[in-house]
């Protein structure tokens, strides 16, 4: 690791977290969260937390910067809707959150078959992430005027 590449852990999400990482959301995550629900970064934040069976943060030097979950879209035929929201630190240090973010779909598919939601179609580095992590994207569609992409991993996929 070079001198300048942040130390970054994984730890159990905490609501003290959520004001943190919302105050400095990147662009890309506050256009997104606006465009599919109106919602504010906390607003989007806080709901994404309290809606998931599943929540971690990744601390980057010790700041909270990125936070993710699964949600339950339906626990009888166990399809789960991963999510993710963070801070300019994530593309400030993409080899590292690369590094930590690999085994995360593997991890959630030994709780759900099917994993899946929407990624908003401008978002073009979460495009290229999902897709690297092996999502499967579909053509976009529209969700309150905005374009947004289906992504989704099964079982199978890993």
């Amino acid at each position: 690791m070079s001198p300048l590449a942040a130390d970054i852990r994984i730890i159990e999400a905490r609501p003290d977290h959520i004001r943190q990482i919302a105050a400095r959301m990147r662009a890309a995550d506050r256009d997104e969260v606006f465009a599919a629900s109106g919602r504010s970064p906390l607003s989007a934040l806080t709901f994404s937390y309290r809606h998931s069976s599943q929540a971690w943060t990744a601390l980057f030097d010790g700041r909270p910067e990125v936070m993710w979950g699964v949600g339950d879209i339906n626990i009888l035929t166990g399809i789960g809707a991963p999510w993710l929201l963070g801070t300019d630190a994530v593309e400030k240090n993409f080899r590292g959150f690369l590094r930590i973010s690999k085994d995360w779909p593997a991890q959630l598919l030994s709780r759900y078959r099917l994993l899946r939601n929407f990624v908003d179609a401008r978002n073009t580095i979460s495009l290229r992430w999902l897709e690297w992590l092996g999502f499967r994207l579909f053509e976009p569609v529209e969700i309150n005027g905005h374009p947004f992409r289906l992504f989704e991993m099964g079982e199978a996929d890993v």
